[in-house]
């Protein structure tokens, strides 16, 4: 294909985008939503970063703040691939396209949207607090320029470098363990804000020194360094930042090369045989023999495979660390805070067969009998006590030796384990009601 198809793609993202607010009236309706909440809060942020411009720590604050604007756009292509679709360069693959003009062309695509928006007034708000100066607001120009192309460039390496995993079943977990990012990356901020309220701007000063010179950090810190009359640490800088583009294009090219022309292995066929017998391997030849290590095994696996039943343990086994944790850090916890680990995997042990949705019919062919409906339930709950009882120790312990409470240990364990042992009763009970 011959000719410059940057505009076809950008045409064709704006396509995309505007045939699909079309399609039903909820999405058009959320899209406008989530709009508008972003802009406003673009504006906000905008506001709050000009209003630092003159604070001795404003430096210590946009930069770290643009290191982890950076690091979002590297995580999102990885738990949400359907936000955008020109993600999927799979698409393009019969298309007679060369690599370099589609990755210029997806590039230029990658700036449309609410996201870029947002990062733009980040960047735009971030170096009107740091530039004083006429040398720092051309530096500025470039390095907001630099810093929103790294960002987008970051996403798009990072998506096309695991496009098989995403548009596999692998991908489909890490978008349902998503929830579970955003909500530990909740507890890190409120952590941060508390030793921030506590401590002030000046304790971000030491991080900042070092990601100034982490691209695209380092484009929002040659402008600092320009303001002071720093020219050459300001073009280090931005060279860095550079650099780091350079770089991520060329990743991102040779990517999209080997993807467009490698065949899928997903279509390959397998070089053994199409049947063979399954037998138990590894950890699950110790379970016991029977319905019992049956029960146990199956239980194990759906915790492992099940995107649904992953989430949910992933999700539980990371809150049951971090209130803790967290809050014994803080200096504001109890020691009987280890017991919130005992009691979110606790949970799990309720509503056991509805967890299993539509697939307990299977289940329920094979229970004849009480005792076999005992063995079911037994079987369950010794699966969630193999991972649940060394997982509460561990953090039972862990939150004692932060709080350095040594004497209440035996107590709490068996508080802990008391709990747990409540939790299973009544939620066999509840399961099977």
């Amino acid at each position: 294909m011959t000719g410059d198809i940057t505009p076809v793609v950008v045409r064709l993202k704006l396509s995309l985008l505007r045939n699909g607010l079309r399609q039903s009236g909820g999405r058009r309706a959320a899209y406008i939503a989530s709009a508008v909440a972003v802009l406003l809060f673009s504006a906000l942020q905008l506001l709050g970063l000009i209003a630092l411009r003159g604070n001795e720590h404003a430096a210590s604050v946009v930069v770290p703040l643009v290191a982890v604007l950076a690091a979002g756009w590297a995580v999102m292509p990885l738990f949400f691939p359907g936000g955008d679709e020109t993600l999927d360069p799979t698409r393009l693959v019969m298309l007679p396209l060369r690599p370099r003009p589609l990755v210029r062309a997806l590039l230029v695509a990658s700036l449309v949207g609410i996201g870029p928006v947002f990062t733009l007034c980040m960047l735009v708000g971030s170096v009107v607090s740091v530039a004083h100066g006429a040398s720092a607001y051309v530096v500025s120009v470039i390095g907001v320029t630099l810093a929103l192309l790294v960002c987008v460039a970051l996403a798009r390496a990072v998506a096309v470098a695991n496009i098989r995993l995403l548009t596999s079943r692998k991908g489909r977990d890490l978008a349902v363990l998503s929830g579970l990012v955003i909500a530990v990356g909740a507890q890190v901020v409120n952590f941060g804000a508390q030793r921030l309220g506590s401590g002030g701007l000046g304790q971000l000063d030491g991080p900042a020194e070092v990601l100034k010179w982490i691209p695209p950090a380092s484009a929002i810190g040659a402008v600092d360094s320009a303001s002071e009359g720093s020219y050459g640490t300001a073009v280090l800088q931005l060279a860095l930042s550079a650099g780091a583009l350079t770089g991520l294009l060329a990743l991102w090219s040779r990517h999209l090369t080997r993807l467009m022309t490698s065949p899928d292995g997903s279509t390959l066929p397998s070089s053994q045989g199409a049947s063979r017998e399954r037998n138990s391997t590894g950890l699950a030849r110790l379970l016991p023999a029977g319905r019992t290590g049956t029960v146990m095994e199956r239980s194990l696996r759906y915790v492992w495979r099940d995107p649904k039943t992953k989430a949910a343990w992933v999700t539980s086994l990371a809150i049951g660390l971090i209130v803790p944790v967290f809050n014994a850090v803080q200096g504001t916890g109890s020691i009987y805070f280890a017991c919130f680990a005992a009691g979110m995997l606790g949970v799990q042990m309720y509503n056991q067969f509805g967890q299993d949705t539509s697939a307990f019919w299977m289940v329920a062919m094979t229970i004849t009998s009480t005792r076999d409906a005992y063995v079911e339930l037994r079987g369950r709950a010794l699966a969630l006590l193999v991972i649940t009882l060394p997982y509460a120790t561990l953090v039972t312990v862990l939150t004692t030796a932060l709080i350095d409470d040594w004497p209440k240990l035996p107590e709490v364990l068996g508080v802990s384990f008391a709990l747990l042992g409540a939790m299973l009763a009544t939620g066999a009970w509840t399961s099977a009601r």
